[in-house]
């Protein structure tokens, strides 16, 4: 593995501008197309959690009075910029997590979709009234910000996933502390920049390179009013714990192991193609990406079939792609990640089931030190074994032979996780059966992969969330904002405002 010589160190953003690190602590980021070094992440000590979150308490003073208006001016600048230049964050993410091009941009996409509506904050945080509600009172309610928020985000969606909280938080009036993956950090500072653009006060958005230790700042520090994280089960599991035990609201969402129900009445093709695109997008490195296939027989030898067609034909490779191609699938995010993914094929070859395609030996021409697994279909995985009860978080698709539908339905329903499932089925009957029946948070009927739009929200059920504050959506803005019932007496007296015949303007 190679490393270059005049190494940059990636810092922080704190009041409105980069902050080089004085803390002496760095971690490796990698370009995994080539496994080379392509920077150093600063690691921040105690003094710069305390300057980070420092700087984001006065930025709330300032921002939370700004008028609804002049937000929603700043919030649809950021929306045009990002717009405009989106293609710039895609190549910083395809360089530092893998991913081709294309799947970076439509992380970018989805993640514009909450900016968007965000832009339409003022009907979401609007309050109620009830005039007369005893003789001479009235009583209404107004929704506030929390303060300051943290978010704290995973490697393989670095702008995605923070943009499911940041733009919410910030349109309601808080001020957001986001701690960024070590592993991709560059994507955060960029987004930062472009807050600055926008027009955003200083310390609104505030960036904090590190690992465990800033993350144990923010859920432990009583300016910090709010966490939110997506990640693995485990580190969700102790986010939420940890931040609850300080007082703090928490959005903690954990792991996955996603089934999709083939039944035998399904098109075979489509599903070939959706467990190919589920299965394999994003190296498989998604919270979202189906797993395991669920094939009800007679199907499963016909379905492995077109499957493993299909994969014959995947590119694999530098995600920047070479001479103007793009591939399909591009590395896994670090070497050690790529031996846990290969750990998990040898458990399922030990417990017995057949590896179909193996990928573990997989290499890329002129790319031989890069971090590439190539795409994995195993079938007939025991339910017993880890290699199928535990999330893999990579390309890796295991086949199940269930005799039912509900057999299929009591497997999905056993397992420990319950974030997205999916059914291919012609029959709407089972579908809506199934609708009703999983104990999933997020369900596709014909659809392998169903995020919800933005005006949703999305969260998982079991343990895959920890708590109910679910991301985005409706949950969102009641997520950063809390309600205060306001009841009022007054007397009645004349009032004189003036002349002023210019029409009446919002500022």
């Amino acid at each position: 593995m190679s490393t270059i010589t005049d190494t940059t160190v990636i810092g922080h953003w704190i009041d409105g501008a980069p902050r080089a690190s004085q803390s002496g602590r760095t971690a490796p980021v990698f370009n995994p197309a080539t496994g080379a070094v392509s920077a150093e992440v600063a690691l921040a000590d105690e003094s710069e959690i305390d300057a980070a979150i420092a700087s984001a308490q006065r930025g709330f003073e300032t921002w939370s009075r700004f008028s609804v208006a002049k937000r929603q001016t700043v919030l649809f600048a950021f929306r045009e910029l990002l717009n405009a230049r989106k293609g710039e964050l895609a190549a910083i993410i395809t360089a530092e997590h893998g991913k081709v091009l294309s799947d970076a941009m439509g992380e970018i996409l989805r993640g514009q979709e909450v900016v968007e509506l965000a832009t339409g904050f003022p009907h979401l945080i609007k309050g109620a009234f009830s005039e007369n509600a005893s003789t001479g009172i009235d009583v209404y309610s107004i929704k506030q910000p929390l303060g300051v928020v943290g978010v704290i985000s995973p490697f393989n969606f670095p702008a995605m996933v923070p943009m499911w909280f940041f733009p919410i938080a910030i349109a309601a009036g808080n001020a957001v502390v986001l701690k960024p993956s070590e592993k991709d950090p560059s994507a955060a500072l960029w987004l930062a920049q472009l807050w600055k653009e926008a027009g955003l006060p200083d310390g609104v958005f505030t960036v904090l390179q590190g690992d465990k230790l800033a993350v144990d700042g923010l859920l432990t520090d009583p300016r910090v009013q709010s966490v939110s994280f997506v990640g693995s089960t485990p580190i969700a599991q102790y986010i939420y714990e940890t931040a609850s035990k300080h007082g703090k609201r928490v959005q903690a969402l954990g792991g996955a192991k996603n089934h999709m129900l083939v039944l035998p009445d399904a098109d075979l093709d489509l599903v070939a193609d959706q467990a190919i695109n589920a299965g394999y997008g994003a190296a498989g490195e998604r919270c979202m990406a189906i797993s395991v296939v669920l094939a009800v027989e007679p199907v499963a030898d016909e379905l492995i079939a077109k499957i493993s067609e299909r994969i014959a034909k995947l590119r694999i490779g530098n995600g920047a792609g070479v001479d103007g191609v793009e591939p399909d699938m591009g590395p896994l995010i670090t070497a050690q990640h790529r031996e846990k993914v290969a750990g998990y094929v040898d458990i399922a070859e030990q417990d017995g089931a057949t590896i179909v395609v193996d990928g573990r030996d997989f290499r890329v021409e002129g790319h031989e030190d890069g971090f590439f697994f190539g795409p994995t279909l195993i079938d007939k995985v025991p339910t017993t074994s880890r290699a199928y009860q535990e999330e893999i978080f990579g390309p890796v698709l295991e086949v199940v032979r269930v005799q039912s539908f509900q057999e299929g339905v009591d497997l999905i329903n056993s397992g420990q996780f319950g974030n997205g499932t999916a059914i291919f089925t012609n029959d709407g009957g089972a579908a809506r059966r199934f609708q009703n029946e999983i104990q999933v948070g997020m369900i596709g009927i014909n659809v392998p992969i169903p995020v919800p739009v933005a005006y949703h929200s999305f969260g998982g059920w079991k343990q895959s969330l920890f708590g109910e504050a679910k991301a985005y959506g409706v949950h969102g803005f009641d997520f950063f904002t809390r309600e205060k019932a306001v009841t009022s007496r007054w007397l009645d007296p004349a009032a004189h405002g003036g002349i002023n015949l210019g029409f009446p303007q919002n500022d």
